[in-house]
């Protein structure tokens, strides 16, 4: 007699409704791509109210300030040596950011950081001047790097969501496996957390309006007089604002109290 694995990932309350959604979703059908955004934000306020209730769902929030802390910690030998390719990259990345665990959230990780190599090496025409065999002309540049870390929490929470609507696609409608209905949503999703997230180049640029209180914003005073050895340290600081600006913990609202406050 076989066995099934029953799956483990979001299900019930504003997932179910998400999921019933998306059963009904189209390709063909009139407004399908603006009926799918909606359903793609279905999914990420599901996944925003769900941790609002319980931040340990998911093993997601701890996952993510673990990388992050993780993918900080690279960024100075990355400024100070380039790699061979994009793959290597991609490969150094998973190997010290990445981790070796099996859940939902760790293989999000891993997946966010190829992804963000891709989406930052298309915008940055430059990207490949870091790249090949024996070049000399030292790493990557801090707007590279500092987008990388901002891109990458987008791309980790629409690599999450991806993998929560192909398992939901695979088992209840199948007949949508063609029309990737799962990568537009993710690629829907990173769009609009990337907004949301901190980076730590414009962070820094804005250090000379900062009170000096905090670690955070004395890592920003620092980071503006010496970028290379500053900036690390500055990512680190803001891993915990930038999980939780992704993962919904952080509102708009709270951020504008907190700066009225200081």
């Amino acid at each position: 007699m076989g066995t099934s694995t029953r799956w483990k990932g979001p299900n019930g309350g504003q997932w179910s409704s998400a999921a019933r959604r998306l059963a009904r979703w189209r390709e063909d059908s009139r407004h399908a791509d603006q009926r799918l955004e909606e359903i793609a934000a279905d999914h990420l306020r599901a996944l925003h109210e769900t941790l609002r209730a319980d931040r340990s769902a998911f093993g997601l929030y701890d996952t993510a300030c673990a990388a992050g802390e993780r993918l900080a910690g690279t960024l100075g030998s990355l400024a100070a040596e380039g790699v061979e390719s994009a793959d290597a990259l991609v490969a150094r990345l998973v190997s010290e950011v990445g981790g070796d665990g099996g859940t939902l959230a760790d293989a999000a990780v891993r997946r966010g950081l190829a992804a963000a190599v891709s989406d930052v090496r298309a915008s940055h025409p430059e990207f490949d001047d870091a790249m090949g065999v024996g070049h000399a002309g030292g790493g990557f540049a801090w707007d590279i790097l500092c987008d990388l870390y901002q891109v990458f929490f987008a791309d980790m929470v629409g690599e999450f969501l991806r993998s929560v609507v192909a398992e939901h696609v695979k088992l209840a409608v199948p007949v949508l496996i063609a029309t990737d209905p799962e990568g537009r949503i993710a690629d829907w999703v990173a769009a609009k957390v990337v907004r949301l997230v901190p980076n730590p180049c414009e962070e820094s640029a804005e250090a000379s309006d900062l009170a000096p209180a905090g670690d955070a914003a004395q890592s920003m005073a620092d980071a503006a007089q010496d970028p290379s050895a500053a900036l690390p340290k500055l990512a680190e600081a803001l891993v915990p604002r930038a999980v939780g600006k992704a993962l919904g913990l952080i509102t708009e609202e709270m951020d504008r109290e907190e700066g009225a406050a200081a």
